[in-house]
């Protein structure tokens, strides 16, 4: 039998990105998915925008503190990779939609670069690609 786990009655309460334009990474997310921006707190030595997205989850944009000298994503890395075709193995957010066809038009309408596969049951098409910011994503749909 199982031990129980510590945790009980767990939900995703939000995830956070840091970043040195949060107005820009802002602008994308409420465009591209549709995320409403909340009332959020005033920290005074930083800026944060806090996003929400209806029956899903928050993501809070923290303004990056660049003396700490943490990579600000990929485009940062001492070898930056712009390629969508390695997000599947790397770290990356994933939003389920129910218009995957033309949403992932509109991404090509737009210069976003992407890469499209499917799960190998055929069932669930995926398209990957990066935000303003360098962060990876996935969009998965029927």
């Amino acid at each position: 039998m199982a031990a129980a786990p510590v945790a009980q009655g767990v939900s995703l309460n939000h995830i956070s990105r840091e970043s040195s334009d949060i107005r820009r990474l802002a602008e994308f997310y409420k465009e591209t998915f549709g995320f409403e921006e909340i009332e959020s707190p005033n920290f005074g030595e930083f800026k944060v925008i806090w996003l929400n997205l209806p029956s899903a989850f928050s993501m809070h944009l923290i303004e990056r503190n660049p003396t700490y000298q943490l990579p600000e994503g990929p485009w940062s890395a001492t070898s930056p990779v712009a390629d969508p075709s390695h997000l599947p193995r790397g770290h990356h957010i994933c939003f389920s939609v129910s218009n995957f066809e033309s949403f992932v038009q509109t991404l090509k309408e737009k210069g976003i670069q992407t890469f499209q596969r499917s799960l190998p049951n055929g069932k669930v098409k995926q398209v990957f690609f990066f935000d303003p910011d360098g962060n990876g994503l996935e969009v998965a749909g029927q």
